[in-house]
């Protein structure tokens, strides 16, 4: 299938968007290791440094996998619109969510949050492996560093947007994947919405989980 028709486009959204998903709750996994203790999560830091290539392998084949999915649904929203050059007259959005009519705002603004991710997490822990120590143990301390980030409220207010946005735009990306792998019916509609929802606010959930818990409990302390 050429990518180069919108069907091929679509498709390529789909499948990239399924592996993002997927990244996505196995990275909210980890992060909820927060929950396990400090000695849990800076051994899973740990772990992940301790891939060494690897870890650079798959930190460069989700960057190519997203910048897919960025591309392919830029060319769906761009020949969607060439097909109707003139806009309607009165447009009502009778059947469309908000969800779906922001995807490609929204998916803007959550890849925006991921260079911001990156360089607020990632980088810093990569640039600075050396003086992010533990004061006893001589380990990673990211424990300490996640706990000083979100104890301050502007960051955490960054991470309740973007993650807001983010269970938006998933859990429409799984009906829309659904229809373009041809699994979307009429008689089991409801269940796939609901489905999606549950998706969409598993991952609000368990992302805000860890940032919210820390303001809150460092604001009551």
């Amino acid at each position: 299938m050429k990518t180069q028709t919108t069907i091929g486009a679509k498709t390529v959204m789909a499948v990239t968007g399924v592996f993002l998903l997927l990244f996505v709750l196995g990275h909210m996994v980890g992060n909820l290791q927060y929950f396990a203790g400090e000695e849990t999560l800076n051994a899973y830091a740990e772990m992940l440094q301790g891939l060494g290539p690897l870890l650079w392998i798959i930190r460069l084949s989700l960057l190519a996998i997203f910048l897919a999915h960025v591309i392919s649904a830029t060319t769906v929203v761009r020949r969607n619109r060439a097909a109707r050059p003139v806009a309607y007259a009165c447009k009502e959005n009778l059947t469309s969510t908000f969800a779906s009519r922001t995807m490609l705002m929204s998916g803007l603004i959550v890849g925006a949050f991921v260079i911001y991710h990156l360089l607020h997490f990632t980088v810093v822990l990569d640039a600075n492996l050396a003086a992010i120590k533990h004061p006893e143990g001589g380990a990673l301390d990211v424990y300490g560093m996640v706990t000083a980030a979100f104890s301050h409220g502007p960051t955490t207010l960054i991470y309740v947007i973007a993650n807001i946005l983010l269970a938006l735009h998933c859990s429409h990306g799984v009906q829309s994947a659904l229809q373009t792998f041809g699994l979307r019916s009429e008689k089991c509609a409801a269940c796939q919405r609901l489905t999606s929802h549950a998706i969409g606010a598993l991952i609000l959930l368990g992302n805000l989980a860890v940032p919210l818990s820390i303001h809150f409990c460092n604001c009551r302390a």
